[in-house]
């Protein structure tokens, strides 16, 4: 007794690569995210050096929440990315 419909499931197919390339096809702006927050995180640590009389803690806590920041945004533009292909991009039937 054989359950197999003959059906193949792309996802299970797929090496790593092209599935991470097809995600950011269909969500954009998380790959964006991603690239800014590391970004972010890089500027802070190569200012961590020269960030004069600073306190540490206050230096760590404005990085934090620039690159969430940075994210949050992203996010909320991909949102509205989405929505605007979902409901106004999307051709009447």
């Amino acid at each position: 007794m054989s359950t197999d419909t003959g059906v193949s499931l792309p996802s299970y197919e797929e090496d790593q690569g092209s599935k991470l390339i097809r995600k950011a096809k269909e969500a954009p702006f998380v790959p964006v995210g991603i690239a800014g927050f590391a970004a972010i995180v890089a500027y802070g640590l190569y200012k961590l050096k020269s960030r004069g009389n600073t306190k540490m803690s206050l230096h760590l806590i404005h990085m934090r929440v620039a690159a969430q920041g940075f994210v949050v945004g992203a996010m909320t533009v991909g949102m509205g990315y989405s929505m605007y292909r979902e409901f106004w991009a999307k051709p009447k039937p």
